[in-house]
């Protein structure tokens, strides 16, 4: 069980499996990719992927490193995130009933 989750009954009460077979794919599909922009900008934010100063990577390194932090937040989000996507998409889906 996800440790984010865990620490909100209404959440994580919920099956996941059964979340994820019911829902829109389209809809679980952009709810996951606004959690991997919400990592990525948290990533960030916490400096991971800034230019080490003992060594300069140059202008590439500078230019790419945006890219390589996107692709751990989407990476993060496949290995089961933090739960945003999922809460996006139960509250989405609740507002449809």
């Amino acid at each position: 069980m996800n440790p984010v989750t865990a620490q909100i009954p209404h959440l994580s009460q919920q099956d996941p499996l059964k979340f994820t077979t019911s829902t829109d794919p389209r809809l679980l599909q952009k709810a996951e990719e606004l959690e991997a922009a919400f990592l990525t900008e948290m990533l960030k934010a916490a400096g991971l992927g800034k230019p080490l100063e003992s060594f300069g990577g140059g202008a590439g390194e500078d230019a790419f490193a945006g890219f390589l932090v996107g692709e751990y937040a989407t990476q993060m989000v496949d290995s089961g995130g933090i739960g945003l996507a999922e809460a996006i998409v139960r509250a989405l889906s609740e507002d449809q009933k």
